[in-house]
């Protein structure tokens, strides 16, 4: 069977020991799938595993506001970053909730019928912009955000991490491309999906984060997205400060677009490799090539090497997207 893994070679999810077992088996019983390849890719770094896992259940799962609302504002997130793997994910998790119908409108590139799921769609399409108007006003209860923006945002850092390092199939031979295969395989997931799940638990595998964001205060998601940002910013460290610098100067000039090859600020791979890694993970990930990670990926450098570095652009994006939340937005969560 063809790997889903591009660029690494995870250990088998049946090896996995300590908390990597740990996270895998609340994965299987929260989510409702055993060893997902969007959580697999990151064992190499158990740290930033268990954070990433971390703010999708808390958010996603655990967090206040209906399971449909957030599969649309995360379906909205994977679309406007051209995500392919993540657009079926949730149309598949969409027909797990029971909306067959709104799943299959999406699948087909159509609107929701519902002014209300078409509000929060484009609420979530809207976050890929540092900024957007469209952002700031709520087409759900202001006491649901933490958890609506935890979800964006966590799938804002998914989205990089697949594009970059998973290839595009969602399933073998890319069958989830009938109706079919994806209305039985929502269905194979619909129990875990339906039922209700404490949030909380998945603060045993953090290691004191900190409370986080004002957006999230009072709630499970804030700790988990400080456990985000500590996990991914571990990756700077593999970088020298003139190519921190570089990430940091392009990722705050960028406009949320989906910039054009060569784009300015852009370093060859024979010149600042992990600098362009670095960069494609945060702005265009799926121009990452073998050719990219050949340019960097040397010894001493290993998957975990790899992985932290995608990680580390891929969350400069994630940050650049939370810090310029709107202002009257922040205050009106907190």
């Amino acid at each position: 069977m063809t790997s889903p893994f591009r660029h690494t070679e995870p250990v088998p999810p049946e090896s996995a020991t300590g908390r990597t077992a740990e996270v895998y088996a609340q994965l299987a019983r929260d989510f409702g799938i055993d060893h997902p390849p969007t959580f697999v890719v990151l064992s190499a770094d158990p740290e930033l595993l268990a954070a990433t896992w971390a703010l999708m259940r808390e958010s996603l799962i655990a967090g206040a506001g209906s399971r449909t609302g957030k599969e649309l504002a995360a379906f909205g997130v994977s679309r406007a970053n051209r995500c392919p793997f993540c657009v079926d994910a949730h149309t598949v998790l969409l027909h797990a909730t029971g909306d067959h119908a709104l799943a299959e409108r999406l699948a087909r590139g159509e609107l929701p019928r519902d002014g209300g799921h078409a509000r929060v769609l484009a609420w979530g399409e809207a976050t890929r912009v540092p900024g957007s108007p469209g952002v700031a006003s709520l087409p759900f209860p202001a006491g649901h955000a933490p958890a609506y923006l935890g979800t964006v945002l966590s799938f804002h850092f998914i989205n990089r991490i697949v594009s970059s390092l998973l290839t595009e199939n969602l399933l073998p031979g890319n069958v989830q491309r009938f109706r079919a295969v994806r209305s039985l395989v929502g269905r194979s997931v619909s129990a875990a999906v339906r039922r209700d799940v404490a949030p909380g638990a998945a603060a045993a595998f953090l290691d004191e984060p900190g409370t986080g964001p004002s957006w999230a205060a009072g709630t499970t998601v804030g700790p988990a997205y400080a456990a985000l940002r500590t996990a991914a910013s571990a990756g700077a460290a593999l970088l020298a400060e003139e190519d921190r610098a570089l990430v940091r100067e392009v990722v705050e000039a960028w406009d949320g677009t989906h910039p054009p090859l060569g784009f300015p600020g852009l370093p060859g791979r024979a010149d600042r490799p992990g600098a362009r890694l670095a960069l494609l993970a945060a702005l265009a990930p799926y121009r990452i090539t073998g050719e990219d990670v050949a340019a960097w990926k040397q010894r001493p450098y290993t998957d975990h090497c790899l992985v932290r570095l995608i990680a580390y652009g891929a969350f400069a994006a994630v940050d650049r997207i939370e810090r310029e939340l709107p202002l009257s937005l922040r205050e009106e969560i907190g």
